[in-house]
C-alpha cells in the first residue's frame, strides 16, 4: 500500500467551496488523495471542480464529518497548522520537519494534516487535541497565506520527505513492514485524557482546568505507545476499583 493514503488532509468548517477544490489539487499534484472535510459552510460544488482542475477523483472520494473529534478518531498522529505560537512551543515545527513527521508515521498508522477556518484558523481547543503544531515561517510584515497555499507547502514536504524514505529503503533494502511500535489512536487517547480527568476530579487532585491542559500537554509530548496507554489505563482502574 503506498503510505501516503495513510495521511488525510483535515479541513475544517471551510467557507468557499473554491477552497476545497483548490486544496485537492494541491494535495493531488504531491501524491495526496485523502480529504476529509468537517463541517463545510459550503458544500462541494462547480466552483470546487472547477478550481481542482483535474483532481475530481480527490473531491468524489472526500469524508465529511460533523466534528473534529469524528475526523481524527482513527488517527495516530494530529498535526494541526497555526499562526498563534503562545503555549505551544514545545509543538511547534516547521513544514520541513513537518512532512518527515507525517512520513515516519504512516508506517504506524494514520497521520492527520489539520487546516482551520480561513480567517480564524483552529480554535484552542482543537490546537490542544494535536500533537504538533505546524507554524510556516513566512515573512513578519506580510505573512497572508490563503488556504490552498498552506495545503501546497504541507503536501510539498509530506512528498519530499515520502521520495527520501523510498530512496532509503531502495538503497539499504529495508523493508517498511521491519518492527516497530504501535500507537493508540486518537480516540483511544481522548478516552484516557477523559478516564484520567474524572477520577482525578474525584479524587480532588484536580480542581480547576488549568491541570488537566497540563497532563493533556504532558502525555502528548510523550507518544505513548499503545501498551504504555494500556499500562495507564490499568492503573487508573485498580486506583478506582481501591478507593471507590
Amino acid at each position: 500500500m503506498n503510505n501516503l493514503d495513510q495521511i488525510k488532509i483535515v479541513l475544517i468548517e471551510t467557507s468557499h467551496s473554491g477552497n476545497i477544490g483548490s486544496a485537492a489539487r494541491a494535495m493531488k499534484t504531491m501524491g495526496l488523495t485523502q480529504l476529509c472535510l468537517v463541517s463545510p459552510k459550503q458544500p462541494i460544488d462547480e466552483q470546487a471542480v472547477s478550481l481542482a482542475a483535474g483532481a475530481k477523483d480527490v473531491l468524489d472520494n472526500a469524508q465529511t464529518f460533523a466534528s473534529f473529534e469524528e475526523a481524527i478518531a482513527d488517527c495516530h498522529i494530529v498535526i494541526g497548522t497555526s499562526a498563534r505560537l503562545r503555549h505551544l512551543q514545545n509543538t511547534l515545527i516547521e513544514p520541513r520537519k513537518c512532512g518527515e513527521i507525517a512520513v515516519q508515521h504512516t508506517l504506524k498508522g494514520k497521520v492527520a494534516l489539520v487546516f482551520g477556518r480561513e480567517r480564524i484558523g483552529l480554535t484552542n481547543e482543537e490546537l490542544l487535541k494535536c500533537h504538533y503544531h505546524l507554524n510556516i515561517p513566512t515573512n513578519p510584515e506580510y505573512g497572508s497565506l490563503n488556504l490552498a497555499m498552506a495545503v501546497q507547502l504541507a503536501c510539498y514536504e509530506v512528498r519530499m520527505a515520502w521520495l527520501a524514505q523510498q530512496d532509503l529503503q531502495k538503497n539499504s533494502q529495508i523493508s517498511p513492514l521491519a518492527e516497530r511500535a504501535a500507537y493508540p489512536s486518537n480516540e483511544a487517547l481522548e478516552y484516557f485524557f477523559e478516564h484520567t480527568e474524572r477520577l482525578y476530579k474525584e479524587l480532588g487532585f484536580i480542581r480547576n482546568d488549568a491541570v488537566m491542559l497540563k497532563l493533556r500537554r504532558l502525555y502528548q509530548r510523550a507518544r505513548l505507545e499503545t501498551n504504555e496507554l494500556n499500562l495507564l489505563r490499568g492503573m487508573l482502574t485498580a486506583v478506582e476499583k481501591y478507593h471507590f
